[in-house]
């Protein structure tokens, strides 16, 4: 039944594909110059649903693509058709090395309900810093790429063992992301993942990641391979998840104190994410997305978390992406944790 109903959804984007392009290919005889440009443009689409048979991941790419395509012809006229094409195909090249599923899918397994966080007295705290950034400390692995992965999940909870380690180890390892996709029985590999699943699975098994150089990343997902108990690994103690939704001023507390935080996101908004502070724009209301909460900035007139995402170095402020502190924008207080080495 459900194999029906995707491939007739599939067949109405075809046809909306179709009589898309033939809205925009009436500006091409004013600019001939773009022709071949947006006839190559179009191929790129056509082989991008050639390449990739799922029919719910192509669904997912025209939802955006539709998206862009409709607030682009809404807010110029004519005279800008230019502005107008680059419009309908900047998505394509977004998506290009972008988790297309890792957005549509993130939460197929099953989601968690976190306690929420409550405070516990601890007689006189220290206060907060107005700035605080783990990077400065030297404890924060490279903005990696999941390309065409879902394994954002993955991305995350590794870069905060990477943390967790290099803050108690004082040194920084590069662990296996690739690891956590193929071993992670409780997950989907690169068709998505949970980020409290993966924790209470290196919790519950205390598997070794080992480094990225051993078990390289292949952005889809392989057989589990097993290493001897020998071989250098970082097995985590514990792990903490909590709901500090209302309550970004204790999770503050818990970056400061514990390290980096792997969070899950809306983040149907970020692909085309330039610079500034995210403070609205999330629009699917739901999570989607795993991250790393590196920092926060409390300096300017809006207050920020400073987010490490996993779509490379090119994309956001070097691979990073700001968010603004106090009102669980995105959902980013929603699915909070931390972990301990």
């Amino acid at each position: 039944m459900f194999w029906k109903f995707s491939h007739k959804i599939c067949f109405m984007e075809w046809l909306w594909l179709f009589f898309s392009f033939r809205k925009s290919l009436h500006f091409l005889p004013t600019f001939p110059t773009q022709s071949i440009s947006v006839l190559s443009e179009i191929l790129e689409i056509l082989t991008f649903i050639l390449e990739h048979n799922d029919c719910f991941k192509i669904l997912e790419f025209f939802m955006d693509f539709r998206m862009r395509y409709n607030l682009v012809v809404a807010t110029v006229d004519q005279s800008s058709s230019k502005i107008v094409l680059r419009g309908i195909f900047f998505v394509v090249h977004r998506f290009k090395d972008v988790c297309v599923l890792c957005l549509a899918i993130y939460l197929r397994s099953m989601p968690h309900k976190l306690p929420r966080y409550i405070k516990v007295p601890n007689g006189k705290e220290k206060p907060l810093p107005k700035k605080f950034d783990w990077r400065d400390k030297k404890v924060i692995a490279e903005v990696r790429n999941q390309q065409t992965c879902g394994g954002c999940w993955a991305f995350s909870v590794v870069g905060g063992i990477e943390s967790a380690y290099a803050i108690k180890r004082n040194t920084l390892e590069e662990l296996s992301v690739q690891q956590v996709i193929d071993c992670s029985y409780n997950n989907y590999g690169c068709s998505g993942g949970s980020t409290v699943s993966a924790l209470s699975w290196l919790n519950q098994t205390k598997v070794k990641l080992v480094r990225d150089s051993e078990y390289t990343f292949k952005a889809q997902t392989g057989l589990c391979h097993y290493f001897d108990r020998s071989d250098f690994g970082v097995s985590i103690t514990g792990f903490a998840a909590y709901d500090f939704s209302g309550q970004e001023e204790e999770m503050m507390r818990m970056l400061v104190s514990w390290g980096p935080l792997a969070v899950t996101v809306d983040a149907v908004s970020w692909q085309d994410y330039l610079g500034g502070i995210i403070q609205y724009h999330c629009s699917s209301g739901r999570a989607n997305h795993a991250v790393l909460i590196t920092g926060f900035d409390r300096t300017g007139s809006i207050p920020y978390w400073i987010v490490q995402n996993s779509w490379g170095p090119t994309w956001g402020i070097d691979g990073y992406v700001r968010v603004k502190m106090g009102s669980n924008v995105c959902g980013i207080a929603d699915t909070v944790s931390a972990v301990f080495v």
